[in-house]
């Protein structure tokens, strides 16, 4: 029996070995791992857009046009998303792997909903709309990382899986 070095033990697994199949097997992760970083990279051109137009005036409307572009984005992987874990965990939201990952996104949403809302109804001014853009951007930004703290422990409980299956057969 091999030994195990204190502190290496993975917490409870984040996938059944069915649902890893599953996982690896879905073009849904596929869609997933391309649309994460355009959406990021969206993020981050209409994060230096938002700063010009707040920091000199210069730009509203580019910077306002990219939060819809970067909305729509959210939008789509989120329903993408949606299909992803159904596939994988069959449930379309709220699977107890991805709980409070899901329950930070619902608050993503709200916040760029509310900004889509606020721009479609001219219910707040450019400087207003910045502002709740920016919001809406910290919350992407903590649950991105909430993602990839996830992915990063799908490859370590992966990782895992494979040294004590070579320990195993040793």
């Amino acid at each position: 029996m091999a030994s195990r070095r204190p502190g290496t033990t993975p917490g409870p697994q984040l996938y059944s070995p069915e649902e890893r199949a599953r996982r690896d097997a879905s073009i849904w992760t596929l869609v997933q791992g391309v649309l994460a970083p355009v959406q990021f990279l969206a993020f981050l051109v209409s994060l230096v857009l938002l700063l010009r137009y707040l920091a000199s005036g210069a730009g509203e409307q580019a910077a306002m046009w990219s939060v819809v572009v970067k909305t729509s984005l959210l939008y789509l992987i989120m329903v993408t998303g949606s299909i992803w874990e159904k596939v994988v965990f069959g449930r379309w939201l709220f699977a107890p792997a991805f709980y409070w990952e899901d329950v930070f996104s619902m608050l993503v949403l709200a916040l760029h909903t509310a900004y889509l809302w606020c721009w479609a109804t001219h219910a707040l001014d450019g400087r207003g709309l910045a502002w709740l853009a920016l919001a809406a951007y910290a919350t992407y930004v903590i649950n991105a990382g909430q993602f990839l703290l996830k992915l990063r422990a799908a490859r370590l409980q992966q990782a895992h899986e494979g040294a004590t299956l070579q320990g195993a057969r040793a």
